[in-house]
């Protein structure tokens, strides 16, 4: 049996995720996933960054954004998200996660 691309895999991924959604509103949400993954990769390194100067300092909010880095919430940052993949609730964690406009990410 042959495997499929990475393109196909991706293509079945996003498949699964829209579902019965409209196009037009799927595009928002993947943008905002692209988005928080984006954020939430920059936070990790600045968090490993502060891990090596002082683990008490590692979650100081101002010294994220005083890099201009977006302050990422524990359960808003992508190793969060991918460890709970797979439960049935995953929709209302990434909806979480996602709440930008009510300041969750700052």
């Amino acid at each position: 049996m042959a495997s499929i691309g990475f393109e196909e895999k991706l293509w079945q991924a996003a498949d699964k995720l829209r579902n019965n959604m409209d196009a037009a509103e799927y595009k928002h949400v993947v943008l905002g996933l692209i988005f928080l993954k984006y954020v939430s990769d920059t936070f990790q390194e600045k968090w490993n960054e502060l891990m090596e100067i002082d683990p008490d300092f590692a979650e100081d909010r101002d010294a994220y954004t005083a890099d201009g880095v977006f302050w990422v919430p524990e359960d808003a940052r992508w190793g969060y998200i991918a460890e709970r993949a797979k439960l049935p609730e995953i929709g209302q964690i990434i909806d979480q996660a996602l709440n930008v406009g009510r300041g969750h990410l700052k």
